[in-house]
């Protein structure tokens, strides 16, 4: 099968990876939103976990990674529930990881075992065992495949930067040592600067914010009525949403008419309506130089002043003021 990406373009798939795509779990991925309930607010944050999982595939593959790490890298998402990370507000989940606490359940009562198997693929290795795969993940601060797809995929998709800016980082993009790592202190520069426009402006938007916090109190709602359950988070976005829209109860139906584009808010400090607070997210790549592997933050006090901030920023969270809704 032929692959088209809107970063790494055209890539011949087949055998083990086909058939994955092909699979139900990754196929849902296509109704899944990877801001969650942004794109209700703003429909330009449109991105799906099915972009970011085959990106992330490509990207392993496009930088030598083995077919194994490149399955990994298919599937890492596979158990993102309805809206992704919303579910966490929804159980005040602060970790932001409840679909990692599901992914053995999801993946085994799939039929991604089956299909491994008939490749001769053990799944414990390929899939839960991530200290496996050096490219496909990383804590932070470094780089890894999945870091590096969502922050390029939604900074170029929504306009803030430019495809020229993408290819020139990936050609600089180098493996040492089975890590990710960068060639020089001003490609360091660059994506940390971009990745804290993901992180900041973004993850952190007041509209985004927003709209997740909204819609997390829709959901909970309809969760402690019994209008949904947490079974059904196993949906897709539309499939969840048409639940709770069907429903006829009106606390939920009011909550709902508060979701849509026209929707007007601002970060406040004082006179607010809700106070929102994200993992913290920061980046430090490491960066080649005659001493070795250093991190950026030793060579650039740019990169220095951006960590401060951005961890300014985290501990501070956001102070949305809801001016239309």
């Amino acid at each position: 099968m032929l692959i088209v990406d809107s970063l790494y373009g055209e890539f011949y798939i087949d055998g083990v990876l086909e058939e994955l795509i092909n699979s139900k779990p990754v196929q849902r991925l296509k109704g899944i939103h990877q801001g969650g309930a942004s794109y209700l607010v703003k429909k330009e944050w449109n991105v799906t976990r099915y972009e970011h999982s085959i990106g992330v595939m490509l990207l392993v593959k496009k930088i030598g990674g083995s077919l194994e790490e490149q399955i990994a890298g298919l599937l890492h998402d596979v158990s993102h529930t309805a809206f992704s990370h919303v579910v966490d507000f929804v159980l005040e989940n602060k970790d932001e990881d409840y679909h990692e606490k599901i992914y053995s359940r999801i993946i085994n009562g799939s039929s991604i075992p089956t299909i491994l198997a008939k490749y001769g693929y053990n799944l414990k290795d390929i899939l839960f065992n991530d200290s496996r795969w050096s490219l496909l993940e990383q804590s932070a601060p470094d780089l890894c495949a999945d870091r590096v797809d969502y922050t390029l995929r939604d900074l170029y998709t929504y306009g803030n930067i430019s495809m020229e800016e993408v290819q020139h980082f990936l050609q600089n993009l180098i493996v040492k040592d089975g890590k990710m790592v960068l060639p020089n202190i001003e490609i360091a520069e660059w994506f940390t600067s971009v990745y804290y426009e993901e992180v900041i402006d973004f993850f952190m938007n007041p509209l985004n914010l927003y709209g997740n916090y909204q819609l997390a109190f829709v959901l909970k709602a309809a969760l402690d009525k019994q209008i949904i359950t947490l079974e059904d988070f196993l949906l897709e976005d539309n499939q969840l949403l048409q639940l709770v829209v069907c429903s006829q109860d009106d606390e939920i139906q009011h909550a709902l008419q508060k979701l849509h584009p026209s929707v007007e808010v601002i970060d406040e400090l004082t006179n607010y309506d809700f106070h929102q607070k994200m993992k913290v997210r920061l980046i430090d790549p490491l960066v080649c130089s005659e001493n070795g592997l250093v991190r950026a933050s030793d060579c650039s006090k740019q990169i220095q002043k951006l960590n401060q901030t951005a961890l300014q920023r985290a501990v501070k969270g956001t102070y949305v003021k809801i001016l239309s809704c």
